[in-house]
Parts: structure tokens; C-alpha cells; sequence
């Protein structure tokens, strides 16, 4: 295979590694620092905090219940979990005697879950709920592998639950009572001889891939992998000790177990665990974290709540934040170029914190923010020029379950806003002729559990990762992904189309939330809009206009006219092969729960294709497309 262009550093042949392990890690932290606070839960309005002494000792105790279940190293165990400190204690566990974590994601609905169940042969499974429990004891019989279910809140566990499943479930609490039996110094002392037995090359973890166009596939992450990732964190982001970080995505995504597991060991910052996701903004508000990953839609939420609350505002108020804004966004662009803030751009942005940015962060949870990163997805220039504006330095990130989340990211020195940044340390980038994205790492996981097939088709002999990815580097080793190799458009004119870029040029408005362009083999490209509902409620109350349901919205002249607009001026931006001549307003929010979205809130192209062929054909139908 031939490549066009090639950026990074070669990975070197002399990493040393102290301590081979994420529970290598742990148990290192809890003899250095034992009394220092590692994570903390919260509860009914209450943090509790665990200290590294207290997460050791309760890995160490779950670590010896699993043996008493009989799991042994290699075997699988399954977390179907919300986020919460007993998952990474859980997880922890697994590792530490040589066994293998699998995540469930908490949304899946039964049929997801006795898949990833059924094809990673989970022998014991950790389940958070009633809710959870429920989706398992639906698919029991598929299960035959399946040997115990322990529940973590057993608060409204059904009897007829109980009966059904047998002697196979106990609770979470008699699953660590089982390891304190021999004692807690016999506990830790077994974890701490198993850890020593760990290989660098064993399967830690399985993370299944969240399956946009298939059945999901279960990622092997070995011990090394992880390693890896958590030096290069630490080397990339700077973080320590002293920074504080809150917990949210879903743990069975790489990204979020990059932070919250992988960079917190590494790292020894403090985790912090909110509640549920309706909670999310007032958890964020509560910790302030110093250092946080957002997904777009997260930065985009945060965004048009803010949009929603000025528009209610007094002239004055909107009149001084729009001053202090443009302020802001001068200030942060030659802040990006130079890597620090001047002399006299810092008294404009102290001026700025004073009248604006201070009580504006505080409001989002940004106040003490230090790193705040995006990644997971592409997200518009527009929405990171705000965030920068206000004193909230968002750097792009890329990577991928499949390189256990290592690539690139934006230097802090020289931002280049429509970029994901240049190559992490030891990171090798290259651009294949099709224009797929390959990297080469020691975060390049071990393959596809039971999928063969698919490992040679991702890792080419020679340690190439084939990300899908389509993308550019430039002469100064930045990165542009341009789409989804598989989702590229290709006209009925023969033009190639970025359908991704597109969409975020439409996204970048706070009345729209969805943006879906179809187009392959079509004479013309159109689309699929979900609209915002609060910001799109909001505005539809200050002009008089009623309605009932979210259908019912989407339905009002006025609100398709207002797309109308947002479309009309996303098309004045694009070359005319680009523009979106037809649209339709979809009638329902797109949720996970239908299968429409993944965890990480990216949309299932394939999904939406099928479940919405009727409006899709009707854009294509009789009608002129002007």
C-alpha cells in the first residue's frame, strides 16, 4: 500500500513500564497516597468521597467475591451499569485477576443486551438495577454461558425476578462480602500477587463498538494498550493530582473510559460521579471540573442554552454580552495563534471575566475548567469560536476505540480551529491514496474477539490501524478528517460530497439539532431536519405561536420557514454540488432508545435510512427541485 503524506513520530522500542497495569496503577496509588481523595459518588445531593486507600481495599474485596464465583483469568465479565463508582471498582477488579471487562451500554434494550452478552460469553454479570435485571432475565434463556448476576441497587428487586433467575443473583454488597471472608489483608494481598502475574499483551477489556451500519464488534484492549493510552495522556494533557474531573459518557465508550479510568489512574485526579443524566448541568454546576471531555452535542447543548436564556433577556443585558463576546472572540483568536494571552488582550479578557465570563462559565460548570476537550465527533468552527470566546479553550481530539482513543490532538501553542491537531508522542499518522486515515501506535488493540475476518480487514500486516476515516494533513502535520469513508456521497453527476460537513455547517445554528444529507447516487442532495425543541420552543413562544407535541412544532409554517432560512444561508456557504435543494422536517426526536442514535449521540445513518425511506423517496418524488 502507498501513502501520500506521513506525520508524527515513529513509536519507540524502549517503553519501560513500572507498572504494567491500570490495577498496577491503583495499588501503587493507594501505598503512596492512601488518605488523598480518588473518587467521589453523589447521592441525593451528597458527594460522598472514597479515598485511593478505600477504592484499593474495595477492588481488592470484589476481586477476591469473583474468585469465589469461580472466575478465573481470561474469563469475561459483563458491567450494565449507569456511571457510578461501583463500575470502575468493578472494572478494576476484573482486570486485576487476569479476567476480561465487557460493557453494556445502560441504554440497550434486551436484544443488544443478550448479544454482547451471548458473543463475549460473560460468565458473571454486574448489573446496576431492577431496570437492568429486567432486560437479562428477558433473554435468560439464550444465556446458557451466563453463571451469576449480581445487582448493585437491589432496591425494588421483584421477587418473580429473583425466582427466575435463582441462585444465580446476589447482591453487589454479598458479592464483596464474599471477598472479606479470608480478610482484607489476605484480599489485597491476592490482588496485589495477580496483578503481578498480569501480561502486557493479556486482554484487559472488551469495548464493543457501538455499531452504526451492523452488529456490533467487541474491540480487545490489552493491558498494554491501555497503558499506553495513559502515558500519552498525561504527556498530552498535562493533567495531575490536583485536577478533578466529572464522570457522564457512557463508561463502554473508549473515550469516557479514558478519562475516568484510564487518564484518573495515571494521572491520580480526583473522579467525580453525579447522578442520573437528567441531573447532568446541575452535577457539572456542583463539581466544576478542571478538566472535561464533551462530545459535540454536549458543547452544542450548552451553547444553545445560553443563546436561549440571552434572547429572554433585558436589552441591556443582551447588549453587554454581545460586546463582551465579540471582545472575547478577538482576544481568542490571536490567543490561538500565539499560544498565550498578550498584555493587552489579558486586560480585555479580565474586564470581560468581570462584566460577562465569570458568571457565564459558573452558570455552564466551566469556571475552573483548564482542558476542556472535544472529540467523538466532527463539531462546528462556530461553536468552538463561542467557547474560546469566553474563556473555555477547546481543543479537538481524535481517536478511536480501535487505538484505544490515542491520535491527535490540538497543540495548545498553535490552534488551528477545523482541525483535530497533530500526532500524539509516538503516534505514526499516515493518509492512504483513498484518502482513509492510518495510524500506528502501541494503543493498536489486539483485533476483534471472535472476529478474524474483520481484525485483518482493520490492521494491516504492518501494524496499520485503517480507520475508515477520510481526512488530510497538512505540510505542519495537522489533521482534517473530512468524513466517514463509508458515508461519502458520490452524486449522480459522479461529484464526491462530504455529507458530514454539510451537516455541521447546519448544526452550527442553535434551532437545529439534527442534520441528516442524503444524496448518494441522487441528482441532487436534500435532507432531514430535527429541530432544537427548547430553543425552537422558546422561539415559538415569544411570536404567539401554539402547539401541543413535538409533531405538532415541526408542523407549524412558521418553523419551516425558519429552517428555510438556516438552510438558504448554510447553502450560501457551498458550492452549488453541496447545497440541500429539498428538506423534511422530522416529526419525532431522534432517541436511542429507537436504535436511532448511538450512546455517544451519533446518528445510525442505516437506521434513519430505513426507517425513514417514504420521506426520503417523497424528496426525490414529482416535485421540481429548484
Amino acid at each position: 500500500m502507498s501513502e501520500r503524506r506521513e506525520a508524527g513520530n515513529p513509536p519507540s522500542s524502549e517503553r519501560n513500564h513500572v507498572i504494567a497495569s491500570l490495577p498496577g496503577w491503583l495499588l501503587e496509588h493507594a501505598q503512596r497516597r492512601p488518605r488523598r481523595v480518588a473518587l467521589r459518588q453523589q447521592h441525593a445531593g451528597i458527594w460522598r468521597e472514597y479515598t485511593w486507600a478505600d477504592y484499593a481495599l474495595r477492588v481488592a474485596r470484589v476481586a477476591a467475591g469473583f474468585r469465589a464465583l469461580g472466575v478465573e483469568p481470561g474469563d469475561r465479565v459483563a458491567i450494565h451499569s449507569d456511571n457510578r463508582v461501583e463500575w470502575v471498582i468493578t472494572d478494576l477488579a476484573i482486570q486485576g485477576i487476569g479476567a476480561v471487562t465487557v460493557g453494556v451500554y445502560p441504554t440497550s434494550p434486551p436484544p443488544e443486551v443478550e448479544y454482547v452478552l451471548s458473543h463475549s460469553g460473560a460468565k458473571v454479570l454486574v448489573a446496576e438495577d431492577q431496570e437492568q435485571v429486567d432486560k437479562v432475565s428477558a433473554v435468560r434463556a439464550a444465556l446458557p454461558e451466563l453463571r451469576h448476576v449480581a445487582v448493585v441497587d437491589t432496591r425494588g428487586l421483584s421477587q418473580s425476578t429473583e425466582s427466575e433467575l435463582g441462585e444465580r443473583t446476589l447482591s453487589f454488597a454479598e458479592l464483596e462480602r464474599l471477598g472479606e471472608r479470608a480478610g482484607d489483608a489476605a484480599a489485597e494481598a491476592e490482588l496485589r500477587a495477580s496483578v503481578s502475574r498480569l501480561g502486557a499483551g493479556d486482554v484487559a477489556v472488551i469495548v464493543y463498538t457501538s455499531g452504526t451500519t451492523g452488529p456490533p464488534k467487541g474491540a480487545m484492549l490489552t493491558h498494554a494498550n491501555l497503558v499506553a493510552a495513559g502515558e500519552v495522556g498525561r504527556v498530552a494533557f498535562g493533567a495531575g493530582p490536583r485536577d478533578e474531573v466529572l464522570s457522564y459518557l457512557p463508561l463502554c465508550h473508549v473515550a469516557e473510559r479514558l478519562f475516568s479510568v484510564v487518564d484518573g489512574l495515571s494521572c491520580g485526579y480526583v473522579v467525580d460521579f453525579g447522578g442520573q443524566s437528567e441531573t447532568f448541568l446541575q452535577d457539572l454546576r456542583d463539581v466544576q471540573p478542571t478538566f472535561f471531555l464533551g462530545v459535540p452535542r454536549v458543547w452544542e447543548k450548552l451553547l444553545a442554552g445560553t443563546e436561549i436564556k440571552m434572547a429572554d433577556a433585558s436589552w441591556v443585558k443582551r447588549a453587554v454580552y454581545r460586546f463582551w463576546l465579540a471582545r472575547g472572540q478577538a482576544v481568542a483568536r490571536r490567543r490561538r495563534a500565539r499560544g498565550r494571552l498578550s498584555a493587552p488582550g489579558a486586560v480585555v479578557y479580565f474586564l470581560g471575566w468581570l462584566f460577562v465570563y465569570r458568571a457565564l462559565r459558573d452558570k455552564i460548570g466551566m469556571r475552573r475548567v483548564r482542558t476542556a476537550l472535544s472529540g467523538a465527533a466532527p463539531i462546528a468552527s462556530d461553536v468552538l469560536e463561542w467557547f474560546w470566546a469566553i474563556g473555555v479553550p477547546i481543543r479537538e481530539a481524535y481517536g478511536q476505540t480501535e487505538n484505544t482513543a490515542i491520535c491527535t490532538v490540538m497543540p495548545t501553542d498553535d490552534v488551528r480551529i477545523g482541525t483535530v491537531g497533530r500526532a500524539l508522542p509516538e503516534v505514526e499518522l499516515r493518509i492512504a491514496d483513498d484518502g482513509e486515515i492510518l495510524t500506528r501506535s502501541a494503543g493498536v488493540f489486539a483485533g476483534y474477539f471472535r472476529d478474524d475476518e474483520a481484525t485483518r480487514a482493520t490492521v494491516d500486516p504492518d501494524g496499520w490501524l485503517h480507520t475508515g476515516d477520510v481526512g488530510v494533513v497538512d505540510d505542519d502535520g495537522y489533521l482534517t478528517i473530512t468524513d466517514r469513508k463509508k458515508d461519502l456521497i458520490i452524486t449522480a453527476g459522479g461529484k464526491n460530497v462530504s455529507p458530514q460537513h454539510i451537516e455541521n455547517l447546519l448544526k452550527v445554528s442553535p434551532f437545529i439539532r439534527e442534520a441528516i444529507v442524503v444524496g448518494d447516487r441522487r441528482p441532487y442532495l436534500t435532507a432531514l431536519i430535527g429541530v432544537e425543541t427548547d430553543t425552537v420552543c422558546d422561539w415559538c413562544t415569544r411570536r404567539g405561536l401554539t402547539y401541543t407535541t413535538y409533531r405538532d412544532l415541526t408542523e407549524l409554517p412558521e418553523v419551516r420557514e425558519l429552517v428555510e432560512e438556516i438552510i438558504a444561508g448554510t447553502n450560501a456557504q457551498l458550492a452549488q454540488v453541496e447545497q440541500v435543494k429539498r428538506f423534511e422536517l422530522l416529526g419525532v426526536e431522534l432517541d436511542e432508545d429507537a436504535g436511532q442514535l448511538t450512546a455517544t449521540q451519533k446518528v445510525k445513518r442505516a437506521a434513519i435510512a430505513k426507517e425513514f425511506a417514504d420521506d426520503i423517496e417523497e424528496l426525490y418524488g414529482s416535485r421540481s427541485a429548484g
